[in-house]
């Protein structure tokens, strides 16, 4: 498992297998509990059957613990890759084409690129896999199309007005520059798990990782069960409250925007990065996961996160006057 999104989603698809009473994922242990009516099959018989149920999202089960392989030869090629994403980020910033980090804020450029990656990421793993559950329910009756289009309408609608009123809540409590400094520590240190937990390397830092209550992620992800005309929709309301680190990222930092326009349009750049992948499957079976460069992928992504991250706490440190300006553009 990668995050707390894992557990939730194993959770939701062993406790719709009919013999199976209880179910209880930790990510902490990578251990699976699970009680059932399995009749005379044995330990091993019981996992290969259930891990038939989650393989499609690329998880499995064993009655012994894995070792993990790390495959630190992935980064001979992610380090370049990452290290030329952060020249061509530099370069684009002094010709002032793109503006993605300025030294007090994030703006709409970096939540649109920190959207592409959380597409990308097993953190999105639990919306990607909701939205192929309700696809699932609807192409039963037929429709295909008008499903997908109300899901992608509700998660930008509702990041939108959401993160709006996140920015309102913050502007009422008139954020000093303290609280401002204490708040991008915030993002930048969780952002710095999320890009250490996408480097598959430290697995310390998954236990690390800040989430919803589980209760509350689970009753939202419990609404792809209804089939209601309304509940694509519905159901692109309910990501926003899903366990996705980038997403809380994000709507800890709307905290600090202060209003209720930049908040709405900081998450909405958010969800439009995410837009192009969510787009993919909801109308084809593409998943980075089955990859065989999804070792590359995930720690060139877990370096340009980490980047972020080292921006966001270099600029909260100079925020609050500790440090001298680092970066001049």
């Amino acid at each position: 498992m990668h995050c707390n999104a894992c557990e939730l989603m194993i959770e939701s698809e062993l406790k719709d297998v009919p013999y199976v009473t209880f179910v209880d994922a930790k990510l902490a242990t990578h251990s699976v509990e699970v009680r059932g009516h399995f009749g005379d099959i044995g330990d091993v018989e019981v996992a290969e059957t259930l891990t038939k149920f989650i393989a499609k999202h690329g998880y499995s089960l064993s009655i012994e613990k894995q070792i993990k392989e790390k495959k630190w030869a992935d980064f001979k090629i992610a380090v370049p890759i990452a290290i030329a994403f952060a020249v061509l980020f530099v370069v684009l910033q002094k010709m002032g084409i793109v503006n993605l980090v300025n030294a007090n804020e994030v703006n709409y450029g970096t939540a649109f690129v920190i959207g592409i990656i959380a597409s990308l990421s097993t953190c999105m793993a639990v919306v990607g896999g909701l939205l192929l559950s309700m696809s699932a329910t609807f192409a039963k009756e037929g429709g295909r199309i008008k499903p997908q289009l109300l899901f992608h309408i509700g998660r930008l609608v509702s990041f939108f007005i959401l993160g709006g009123v996140i920015g309102a809540i913050g502007s009422a409590f008139a954020l000093n520059t303290s609280a401002t400094f204490i708040l991008g520590l915030v993002i930048g240190l969780v952002m710095l798990v999320m890009g250490l937990n996408l480097l598959d390397v430290f697995h310390f830092a998954k236990k690390l990782q800040p989430s919803l209550p589980k209760f509350l992620a689970k009753h939202a992800h419990g609404i792809s069960r209804f089939n209601h005309s309304l509940t694509p929709l519905l159901v692109g309301i309910a990501t926003f409250f899903l366990p996705c680190g980038f997403t809380q990222s994000m709507q800890i930092y709307t905290l600090t925007t202060g209003t209720f326009f930049t908040g709405g349009m900081t998450m909405l750049a958010f969800a439009l990065g995410t837009l192009p992948v969510l787009a993919l499957i909801s109308f084809s079976s593409f998943s980075i996961q089955n990859n065989s460069k999804r070792g590359i992928f995930f720690k060139s992504a877990g370096l340009i996160v980490i980047m972020f991250a080292l921006f966001n706490l270099i600029n909260s440190l100079v925020i609050i006057g500790l440090i001298p300006p680092v970066f001049n553009f």
